[in-house]
Formats: structure tokens, sequence, C-alpha cells
């Protein structure tokens, strides 16, 4: 008999969390041949990364996974043997009930968000006692280093990547309406949330002496594009040039399409989780602009991961990414956005040597559903010994 994991994710920004809980469930369903039962709150924002749902069905199959509406009031559901709330959502009271009364109890794993701070390894599997019930949740942390949960990434990606670098591209620009680039053309992907710093990019983009197509997925950023523009507002389809820069306005993409782009863009803008490991995964540079927090607490989050991203660079090649990072992201004046685009030209060879090597490194971390689906057979195994 399969064994039954039920994964609860609620959406809360902007696509990323169901973009996770949504490749994870594909992943343990086809690649593990596990029985996935995945609830989710608003299907229609599952709808936008995935079109073959329908967002007005209570349960649906789709990629071998069942999908519910997870609805309020919830209705009564056995639990399965193995239960994810992604991101610390709050499991509905009457699923927690009786999970209680399961006899053993369902393996609970609290799915976290990925970080590469030192303290994950060290916070990573801990268990966590219920208040009330018998149960124990465990605290899965995903992670750059073997000690920690690995990262989100299907089995054949590389292979994947490989045949459409191969051969793809010149299919996926005539769907956009683009020609194959120039030689001396820079296409960059830009997904992010509003930015003070954006501005001072698009001038320099625009000062270039060589041409920059810059495509655009409908979404957060999009006004400020119009106000740079001098625009009334942007719809998908159009686009507008100024100086050496092309804006192209792209419908919002499913997931596997996205990945296409990041794969075919020689440099990405991406902005929290999901959309930034995908861009670590297609071996181009990357720009990552982390959620932005009230506290500054983000800011840590992009330290730690430039120190992990830059290890092995040269000194001017680090510097570069770094300074384009951090005043992406705020921790710098955004006036001097210009010179740090210039110096990560000057640098975009050897930073492309690197986001290939690290692409290659990042697999000694671990694959996520792998560890997430030996974490949980342990437990099973050790809860039917000690329950005979």
């Amino acid at each position: 008999m399969r064994t039954r994991w039920d994964i609860f994710c609620t959406v809360v920004d902007n696509y990323g969390d169901i973009g996770i809980a949504w490749r994870l469930a594909r992943g343990l369903a086809g690649e593990h041949g596990l029985d996935v039962r995945l609830w989710v709150d608003d299907l229609h924002a599952f709808q936008r990364i995935w079109p073959a749902i329908d967002a007005g069905a209570d349960e649906q199959r789709s990629e071998g996974v069942t999908v519910r509406a997870w609805r309020t009031p919830f209705a009564a559901a056995e639990p399965a043997q193995v239960v994810i709330d992604a991101f610390g959502c709050t499991l509905p009271e009457t699923y927690l009930a009786a999970m209680a009364e399961q006899s053993p109890p369902p393996v609970w794993i609290n799915l976290e968000y990925l970080s590469a701070e030192p303290w994950v390894a060290e916070h990573h599997g801990l268990p966590s006692p219920h208040p009330r019930l018998p149960l124990t949740r465990y605290f899965f942390f995903p992670g750059y280093t073997p000690d920690t949960g690995g990262l989100l990434v299907e089995a054949d990606l590389a292979e994947r990547r490989a045949a459409f670098v191969r051969s793809g591209m010149p299919a996926f620009w005539r769907a956009r309406g683009l020609e194959a680039p120039q030689a001396d053309e820079l296409r960059v992907s830009l997904f992010a949330y509003e930015n003070p710093a954006l501005p001072a990019l698009l001038d320099a983009w625009a000062a270039e002496p060589r041409p920059v197509t810059c495509l655009v997925p409908e979404g957060r950023i999009i006004p400020q594009l119009a106000a740079w523009l001098s625009v009334a507002g942007l719809q998908a389809g159009e686009m507008h040039q100024r100086g050496a820069l092309r804006l192209h306005i792209l419908l919002f993409m499913d997931q596997d399409t996205y990945d296409q782009l990041l794969w075919a863009c020689n440099l990405n803008f991406v902005r929290g989780e999901d959309s930034c490991v995908r861009a670590q995964w297609a071996a181009r540079p990357l720009v990552w602009q982390a959620y932005p927090q009230a506290d500054a607490a983000h800011w840590d989050k992009t330290d730690a991961l430039l120190q992990h991203y830059t290890e092995g660079l040269e000194g001017e090649a680090a510097h570069a990414v770094s300074g384009m990072w951090r005043h992406w992201n705020g921790m710098t004046d955004a006036e001097n956005m210009a010179v740090c685009w210039a110096a990560w030209r000057s640098q975009q060879a050897a930073i492309e040597r690197h986001a290939e090597a690290w692409c290659g490194r990042l697999g000694l971390a671990g694959r996520l559903a792998d560890k997430l689906v030996d974490f949980a057979e342990n437990k099973l195994k050790s809860r039917v010994f000690s329950n005979p």
C-alpha cells in the first residue's frame, strides 16, 4: 500500500507558497509513488501557476496529485500517514483532533522557508510537542548544506534544461514574438517586488552601449515600469523602447514555462524563495530580492545566501555580484546602481562561469523530496515498532 501524504498550503505571498507546495506534491507523487493530497485555500492563485487547475472544484486530480479545496468550515477527512503544514500554516482544528485519534499518530512535519543562515542546520528536524494533543510536530528546514533538508528539485531537471538549451530556445522566443538574440544582446528576466532601486537600474540599461531586452512577467513591478515609461499602464504583449533598453511585458507564466524563461535569459532577477531556487538551478547569473521585512531581517538572509553563492568567485566578480544584490535589496544607496551595474557588466563572463559551476554544486545539499521521504519513513517505522 502506498504511503498517504497530506500537504496543507495557505496562499500568502504572491504564488510563492503554492508554487513550492505544488512542486513538492508533484515530486512526491511522480518520483516517489506516494498518494498525495494537496489542500489549498486559494485555487484561483493556484490556477495562475498551473492553468489545468479548476478553481471551482472541491476535488480534482492533476499530475498524479489529488487537489482539495481547503474551505471553512473544514469538511471531515481521514488524516494521512504523513501530514505537512507548509510554512507553518495552521491546520484545521477538526483535522488536528482526527490526527490525535490515530494510532500511531501521523508524522507531522512543518516545512519551513528556505534560508542559508547557519542556524538552520541546528534547528532542522527538531521536535515540538503539541501543547494539548498527543502529537509532535517536526521542523524541517530546506537549506544549502547536507545537514539541512536540502533543496527542491526534480530528478530530471538538469536533463530537461540541457535539452531546452540545445534545441528549444528558438521556439521559445518565437512564441513570445521575439527573434533570436543578437550576438551582443543581453536578455534579462525581471520578476520582482516593488523596488526603489528599479528606476536607476532601468536608466543604466537604457544607457548601455549594447542592446538590453528585459522580459517582465505580469506582476507587482508593472506599475513602477509604467511610471518610469511615463505611460498610464502596461499590458501583456506590449513592447517599449528607451535607449538601448527594450521592455517586453509577458503574460503570467505557468511553472514550467517560467523555468524555460530562466534558462533562456542571460541574467534573471528573481524574488522570494521559489523563483530564487529555480534561477539557481537554471545555471544562469541571478540577482535575488529577498521578501522585504520591516525589521530588515531580510538583509541577514541576503548576506547569508551571498556568502554561499559567491564562494569560489574571484575578488572583483564577487564584489560585483554582492554589490548588485545588496543595492537591489536596499542595503546601500540605490543611486549608486549605475556603478554597480557597470561593475557587474565588466565581470559578466566570470559570473556566468560561476553560475554554471554553482548549479553543479547545489546537489551536494541533497534533494528536499528525498530527504522528506527518508525522514518520514524512518519516523513511521519507529512508530510501528513502538505500537505493535
